[in-house]
């Protein structure tokens, strides 16, 4: 195996990596924000889950302006 087949091997190794990584990034902040909603709906004994619902949409807004800050600067560096 060339050097540059093994440079190419990496570099996709590393870009699949890098984004298994934020696909879980984003599986764990949309599971805190729903988790920390449920939390206090619970605390406050609302009967409508207003904080869930919130905290949800919120953390879901974050998870992908997350993705998009880090593919932009990827396709910033190429």
């Amino acid at each position: 195996m060339s050097q540059t087949e093994k440079k190419n091997k990496n570099e996709g190794f590393s870009s699949y990596a890098k984004y298994s990584a934020l696909g879980i990034q984003a599986g764990i902040i949309i599971f805190a924000g729903t988790l920390g909603g449920y939390k206090l709906d619970t605390w406050t004994t609302f009967k409508f889950p207003v904080f869930t619902i919130l905290l949800s949409l919120i953390s879901v807004f974050a998870a992908i302006w997350i993705l998009i800050r880090e593919v932009s600067k990827k396709n910033k560096t190429k």
